[in-house]
């Protein structure tokens, strides 16, 4: 099932008001194998405006260590905040993002998956799956989203598209079709690669596309939860992103770090009736923190009504 593009009769405002609705309401567990109708390329792009600037007084005197960071307006994707927003980093295992995006709007989502032995051999972060043990798709998200592993990032693509090398295809061309101008992947988990690259923009946008989908908001929120499997038993998976228990309001989203990328924090926020994602790139430990808590609370603070997410404060196309 790939319900993704088949909103062309509704108009641009009404469309993005209702996946925004259907997206920030909690599904019941019949509901989460269904993918929300994502807006198309085309539209996504005129809606969201991608490049369009932020406004100069907003955070002119917001210090941030990070090298590059946005704040988004979680329902037009307008940007809040801009610091290098076009810079080029590596995105470590936010890349996932990416990943749970793409094996959502599959579908199927309780499909089982047999791991095999490249899934099993990929390093550093994983669950040390077992070759011949079988996982839904769903409960394989959140050791994808929670634990962060590589092993499932990899399991998950290449069941996904037949092989890794054509599920990272699939997620650079949902990457152009979402508007991404300076992003390019080269596996399912972000473990470093010279090539494997994105900015603070287009990571962004990329997760304003995930938090549209249900089943995603609802593990990136999640703080722990637990995983059985024949070949390891039961044991708890913790969330990593520590704003979900320190800054008021957070929705998710998802952490990151390689000595490359350094630490990666994709972070969202939802306070009266407004969401807004935030995104720091190349910071440090606990900068990452800082900047992701002060990035939240200017971009989350009173704004005109205009922009409240209001059937009333959307523009007709």
């Amino acid at each position: 099932m790939t319900p993704r593009r088949t909103a062309k009769t509704f108009g641009l405002a009404a469309l993005h008001f209702a996946v925004f609705c259907a997206a920030l309401n909690t599904t019941s567990q019949s509901q989460t194998d269904q993918a929300v109708p994502v807006v198309s390329s085309k539209t996504h792009a005129r809606a969201a405006g991608p490049r369009s600037k932020a406004d100069a007084s907003f955070g002119a005197d917001l210090k941030l260590s990070a090298s590059g960071a946005v704040a988004l307006d979680a329902l037009t994707g307008d940007p809040l905040y801009t610091k290098n927003p076009d810079a080029r980093h590596y995105p470590a295992s936010t890349t996932k993002i990416m990943t749970a995006l793409i094996v959502i709007e599959s579908g199927s989502l309780q499909t089982a998956i047999e791991i095999t032995k490249p899934d099993s051999l990929v390093g550093e972060s994983s669950l040390h799956l077992v070759p011949g043990e079988k996982l839904s798709r769903e409960q394989m998200l959140y050791g994808l989203l929670l634990k962060s592993a590589n092993d499932v990032a990899h399991a998950l693509g290449r069941e996904n598209a037949g092989s890794v090398e054509s599920f990272v295809v699939k997620m650079n061309t949902r990457a152009r079709e979402l508007g991404c101008a300076s992003t390019h992947f080269m596996n399912p988990h972000g473990l470093h690669h010279p090539e494997h690259y994105t900015c603070p923009r287009d990571l962004g946008i990329i997760t304003r596309a995930a938090m549209q989908q249900p089943l995603f908001r609802k593990i990136v929120s999640t703080r722990e939860s637990s995983w059985s499997s024949a070949a390891s038993g039961t044991r708890t998976l913790w969330n990593h992103n520590h704003l979900l228990e320190t800054f008021p309001g957070c929705s998710g989203v998802k952490t990151g770090y390689t000595s490359h990328a350094q630490q990666v924090l994709v972070s969202a926020a939802v306070r009266d009736g407004r969401e807004v994602i935030g995104v720091v790139m190349h910071s440090q430990t606990p900068e990452a923190w800082e900047d992701s808590e002060r990035l939240l609370e200017r971009a989350l603070a009173p704004k005109p009504a205009a922009h409240r997410f209001e059937s009333n404060s959307i523009d007709s196309p």
